[in-house]
């Protein structure tokens, strides 16, 4: 009786185990919307295995490329002997901290010359940012800015055919962003950056970091690939207050899909095979 029994029962039991798993990966709906702590997803994007390659689209017409990429910093800490061939004996490897690296050129108008830029970011261990810089190239116009959490200081370079400009400015002075565009010569352009200023007062900035006017959220959310449905991560903020900037990033920290304000999006290559 007992040995009739055994099969059925095992058969009953993977069922179970199947159904079960299926309902765990994709009848979770339950999940979707579910908030995450935005410290978990930053930390899958800080240490993602892969490169993120995204295609930069204006309206829905491909306008330009971009790469983003994250690295993990080590410290190989070596053992009192080393090897013949060189290759530390018993070394270990000590986290340092994190960067992110950001690439790309884009289209901005007919007739008019491709925005180059270039972004580069170093973390702390505790994903405290400590180092920031961003590069912009029309030719044959440059500008660059530079940003230290340690000395809390903004650098901004201006090169054309004017010549070239610098100036420095403590993180105090951000909060009057007409003021430092009039002191790199744009009068009209600090009255149109006020307009689009929030109306309340920003929160003050932390002793380390800028004022940027952003409070990411994170959620859990589904990305549907060709006919399969995938978990990702959903991110958004408000930009300048009234702007909203969604981020999709896949469990493992990839960049999957980027919706910026006026159109402007940026699509993982991964996703237009399907």
């Amino acid at each position: 009786m007992l040995k009739r029994l055994y099969f059925p029962l095992v058969i009953l039991f993977w069922g179970t185990m199947n159904v079960l798993l299926w309902r765990s990966e994709m009848g979770a709906g339950r999940e979707t919307g579910n908030e995450v702590p935005t410290a978990v997803v930053w930390q899958r994007v800080l240490t993602a295995p892969d490169d993120s390659s995204l295609q930069v689209l204006c309206q829905g017409r491909r306008a330009g490329y971009s790469r983003w990429a994250a690295n993990v910093g080590e410290e190989v800490a070596t053992g009192k002997v080393a090897s013949e061939d060189g290759e530390p004996e018993g070394r270990v490897r000590r986290l340092m901290g994190y960067t992110l690296d950001f690439d790309g050129n884009v289209l901005v108008g007919e007739g008019m010359p491709r925005l180059r830029c270039s972004w580069r970011a170093e973390f702390a261990t505790n994903q405290a940012w400590r180092k920031m810089s961003l590069r912009l190239v029309v030719r044959p116009n440059i500008w660059e800015f530079r940003a230290d959490a340690a000395t809390e200081t903004l650098t901004m370079l201006v090169e054309g055919s004017d010549g070239r400009h610098e100036r420095t400015f403590k993180f105090a002075e951000l909060g009057q962003p007409e003021a430092l565009l009039l002191a790199l010569g744009n009068p009209l352009a600090g009255e149109w950056l006020r307009e689009l200023m929030p109306t309340p007062p920003r929160a003050a900035a932390t002793p380390h970091t800028p004022a940027l006017g952003l409070a990411w959220e994170a959620r859990n959310d589904w990305l549907t690939i060709g006919h399969t449905k995938v978990r990702v991560y959903r991110l958004q903020a408000r930009l300048l207050g009234r702007h909203q900037v969604v981020v999709i990033v896949s469990r493992v920290g990839e960049i999957l899909r980027v919706e910026l304000p006026n159109g402007w999006r940026l699509v993982n290559e991964a996703l237009f095979e399907f």
